[in-house]
């Protein structure tokens, strides 16, 4: 069943940061989870970035002192980030993850639920899937963060027709075949992530 992925609430207290070719994400767990399944999510969230020419650089809120970071997004993990061996149960009307917004602007803060994703992860699992769950945890988390990204940094809620912005995604593609940004997407983020003065100047 697929599920949505976005949805935007109210926040009136922050400023959206600009899109950049670089950015700093930092990560924040609030439950157990797998570093082997948060290192796999970094490594599937930087390969579908790739072809867009954004480049990640990853940070524990824990790690966090008083540096300052011009492009920042900060990503929230609720609940437990764990592919347990039984099932869970889930609302099906959820999303896997949200951004939040501030009267329409799309600002660099996002929450992920994990349970959920957990959840369809299992559901699609087969097979030889059973062997390797960190691994494909680790996948899902990274296609849903990538998805959240793109909102962010284009600043935009528009989804895509396919690929990882869809606006659904069944629990097989959060862990199947590669999952990409579109032609489409990856013009709107190089865009983004051109200052105004270089546009303004190719007028």
């Amino acid at each position: 069943m697929p599920r949505l992925l976005h949805y935007v609430l109210p926040l009136f207290a922050c400023a959206a940061t600009a899109c950049a070719a670089d950015i700093t994400v930092i990560v924040d767990f609030d439950g157990p989870h797998s570093e082997k399944s948060v290192q796999q999510m970094k490594r599937e969230t930087e390969e579908i970035f790739k072809a867009a020419g954004v480049h990640i650089d990853w940070r524990a809120r824990t790690d966090i002192g008083r540096e300052s970071y011009e492009n920042l997004v900060m990503v929230h993990f609720k609940g437990k980030c764990i592919l347990e061996p039984v099932p869970m149960l889930y609302d099906e009307r959820g999303p896997y993850a949200f951004a939040y917004n501030s009267d329409g602007d799309v600002l660099p803060f996002s929450e992920v639920e994990c349970e959920p994703v957990a959840a369809s992860v299992h559901s699609a699992m087969d097979g030889e899937d059973f062997a390797r769950p960190d691994y494909l945890m680790g996948r899902a988390l990274g296609r849903v963060l990538a998805h959240e990204l793109v909102h962010i940094l284009t600043k935009s809620a528009a989804h895509g027709q396919d690929g990882v912005t869809q606006p659904a995604l069944t629990g097989r593609e959060l862990i199947g075949a590669p999952l990409r940004l579109t032609h489409t997407d990856v013009e709107r983020l190089r865009v983004a992530c051109t200052p105004s003065s270089e546009r303004e100047a190719k007028r």
